[in-house]
């Protein structure tokens, strides 16, 4: 029996509330015609017995819903599941602009998302091996390709997104701390594109914020990776967080005026081979004050596109005064692991690894206040 199997049947669901809500959201006028924006679709449930007071609230990434933490395409239990089958409450959401959180005209989607670049990127590096880490990926269900049947139930789980990113992290800026006003305190755990939702949330509402689990949080600092496989592998692309790890203001001290004050240089070299160099302040490093002191983990994964950059965003929160934890997956023996390692197969075991951290590194304070 491998370990995840382990770690089910171990651990029954056994449940003392579960519902939904939207928090967030405002009347828009469009056409003439009033509709709502930013309104974002909250899941919860709450364990019959509680080992730890501060519930986890799980934000996911791009063209994706909640459905990432819920289940697996091959079936086995999500990490949602297995938070409140280890006795915490969880609240999933489905950001604004998809999902259950609601569609209007003005948004500005971008409606396709082919299956092959899919499948290159999330479900089977491996095959194009655009950056040196994609050879060692092995943790996915099936071949990972279009007409694989755990491939399709995957892809059929992807939504259009939002263009406009900015806008969107700003919706969420405010969703989350309505979220967190209603619920009370809370650990967020963020994946991917939600990584920089969880560090505009902390910023916005502190006090509500007791741990951050950021895995594979979108990066690296200020400027997109472009992967262009051997021999250079990478190459920088467009500016697309002006405020190093945000698109959108965070509270630096000495406070700038703008984004266009915050200074940035590129690394004369890279830490290592199989790294991209990266940018962090330049000068005096501004401090993100409303960060420190917030437990932090980044959790980067063995063969993810992440794992040539996420380094970086972990330079530049230690650069700006935030003291945090960047783990490895290979380092605590956890291999094979790609960028969604949620639905992968050894997904409980991961799991495990954030429960334990979070046992070790986040304190038991009076949590959820109920929904």
């Amino acid at each position: 029996m491998n370990q995840n199997a382990l770690f089910d049947a171990d651990s029954p669901l056994e449940l003392a509330d579960q519902g939904c809500f939207f928090v967030g959201g405002r009347y828009v006028e469009h056409a003439g015609k009033r509709s709502m924006q930013g309104q974002m679709f909250v899941q919860y449930q709450v364990p019959r017995r509680s080992s730890h007071r501060c519930p986890i609230v799980m934000i996911h990434g791009g063209g994706q819903t909640a459905a990432n933490f819920l289940g697996t395409p091959d079936g086995r239990r999500g990490w949602a599941d297995y938070f409140v089958a280890q006795g915490f409450s969880v609240y999933v959401v489905d950001q604004p602009g998809r999902g259950r959180s609601g569609y209007f005209p003005g948004y500005g989607t971008s409606a396709h998302r082919d299956a092959d670049t899919i499948a290159a990127r999330f479900t089977a590096p491996e095959r194009e091996c655009l950056y040196p880490q994609a050879r060692l990926h092995t943790q996915w269900p099936g071949s990972g390709v279009p007409d694989d049947p755990d491939y399709d139930q995957f892809y059929a789980s992807q939504v259009a997104s939002m263009d406009d990113i900015a806008s969107l992290e700003a919706m969420m800026r405010e969703a989350g701390a309505a979220l967190l006003e209603r619920i009370g305190p809370a650990i967020l755990l963020t994946h991917s594109q939600g990584g920089p939702f969880g560090w505009t949330i902390a910023d916005a509402r502190p006090h509500l914020v007791r741990g951050i689990l950021a895995i594979e949080p979108n990066g690296a600092p200020v400027h997109e990776v472009r992967f262009t496989g051997a021999p250079d592998w990478f190459e920088d692309d467009v500016v697309g967080r002006p405020w190093g790890i945000t698109r959108g203001p965070l509270a630096f001290e000495p406070p700038p005026e703008s984004a266009h004050d915050l200074r940035f240089a590129r690394q004369e070299s890279a830490d290592a081979p199989g790294l991209t160099r990266c940018w962090l302040q330049a000068g005096e490093a501004r401090k993100l004050k409303n960060l420190a002191g917030i437990p932090i983990l980044i959790v980067t994964a063995e063969a993810s596109y992440h794992a040539p950059y996420d380094h970086c965003t972990s330079a530049f929160l230690r650069q700006a005064g935030v003291a945090h934890q960047f783990v490895r997956l290979p380092d605590v023996g956890i291999n094979g692991n790609g960028h969604m390692m949620m639905l992968e197969k050894n997904n409980l075991v991961i799991a495990r690894f954030l429960q334990d951290w979070v046992g070790r590194n986040v304190p038991d304070v009076v949590g959820a206040r109920g929904a």
